[in-house]
């Protein structure tokens, strides 16, 4: 599946809109710029080959920490996890409803998937409509619980026609883009975040739907990446933010899919949700009465929030096939799976874990071992993280 990432667009709203003081249009002209350098790239086969570089025991770690992270996204979704200024993360309120009928969730995929006959095939669907009904049920019988349980009386997304009003402003706004001192800065970080991004949810999904082959390469990537790349280029255009291939299709693949027409009815079902979008709503977030550091409402997600868990839980079985007698490999993978975990971020995860490995090759007897891509990876991810976290994406040093 592809859709907006949920990273990318929270850098693309507070940081190149709010901080940094671009218009909509000219970020929406950034991403589609971005992407249209995507299809260049993925075209020449470079992206396939970063991917197929990469030592197959970090693409197992890749998956496992996106298994942890998913997992992750999963309880904090279901509320079961939440901030804390004192220990970053503690257990929610199991005194709220929402977060009750969320836990229940996990509960009940837990225990038909240990029943381990057919029905644990479809334990995901089971579980969804089950905790969804549960809560329509509560939510009827009991009144005062009503604005804490699922309905299908969800407000509408908006008027399908408003697409109108977001389409072609990324082409339009190109010039005012380019008149920005901060333009190329931007559209480097679009490509970078969504490059790698891609990379880590391609490896762990084609992982996942048996797509690797015996030396760790993907196969048919290159179809898969330049789908991705078109996705970005498409969505700009209708007014999106960078669009990226979902690690949430691992919860399609656990329950069977393997061919393009798995993807095909995915985005028949994306348009029909469109459509009838308040049938559906029963899946869609609670007001948790919480804000977060930036003053928005966070909503909790008990219906749905149980399916990550539980691929969550499948997807870090290949953790067990990683070389750990080997050093640099333990140790690299490691710095993937705990980074991708605690900066709530697959790219960074894989960054961190391109460093750890192309450092520690480097300064061993083993550097020959490791892909020359590997190396001027690591060295343009220090470079990343230097122009990000020290600010320089700030200012117009670009040429």
């Amino acid at each position: 599946a592809l859709a907006s990432g949920m990273g990318v667009n929270a850098f693309f709203t507070y940081t190149v809109v709010f901080q940094l003081g671009l218009s909509w249009q000219s970020a929406l002209a950034a991403v589609l710029v971005s992407g249209i350098l995507f299809v260049i790239i993925s075209l020449t086969g470079l992206r396939q080959l970063v991917i197929n570089a990469i030592p197959k025991s970090l693409k197992l770690a890749i998956g496992a920490g996106i298994g942890f992270f998913i997992a992750f996204i999963g309880f904090k979704n279901a509320g079961i996890s939440i901030a804390d200024p004192a220990t970053f993360v503690r257990l929610g309120d199991f005194a709220n409803p929402t977060v009750l009928l969320g836990l229940f969730g996990v509960l009940l995929i837990l225990v038909l998937f240990a029943l381990n006959n057919k029905i644990s095939k479809f334990a995901i669907i089971i579980a969804i409509l089950g905790t969804g009904l549960l809560g329509v049920l509560l939510g009827a019988i009991f009144p005062g619980l009503t604005a804490a349980m699922p309905s299908f009386g969800g407000t509408n997304l908006g008027n399908i026609s408003d697409i109108g009003g977001l389409f072609g402003q990324a082409i339009v706004a190109i010039p005012d883009l380019f008149a920005h001192p901060l333009a190329l800065s931007v559209i480097f970080t679009f490509l970078f975040i969504d490059f790698f991004d891609t990379a880590g949810t391609l490896v762990a999904v084609g992982n996942e739907a048996g797509l690797l082959d015996d030396e760790g390469q993907l196969v048919g990537g290159n179809q898969a990446l330049l789908a991705d790349a078109v996705g970005t280029v498409v969505g700009a255009v209708v007014g999106t933010s960078t669009v990226t291939s979902y690690i949430e299709s691992t919860t399609g693949i656990k329950s069977g899919a393997r061919t393009g027409l798995a993807s095909v009815f995915t985005g028949v079902l994306f348009l029909v949700a469109l459509l009838f979008f308040p049938l559906f709503s029963i899946v869609g977030g609670i007001a948790s009465g919480n804000v977060d550091v930036y003053g928005d409402p966070i909503f909790y997600s008990p219906v749905t929030a149980m399916a990550l868990v539980f691929v969550g839980i499948l997807m870090v079985r290949p953790v067990k096939d990683i070389d750990w007698n080997d050093p640099i490999i333990s140790a690299s993978s490691f710095i993937t799976i705990i980074v991708m975990l605690l900066s709530f971020s697959i790219a960074e995860g894989v960054g961190f874990g391109f460093i750890s490995y192309a450092l520690m090759m480097g300064v061993s007897k083993r550097r020959k071992e490791a892909s020359p891509i590997i190396y001027i990876l690591g060295v343009l991810f220090v470079i990343n993280l230097i122009i990000h976290y020290t600010g320089l994406y700030a200012y117009p040093f670009w040429p």
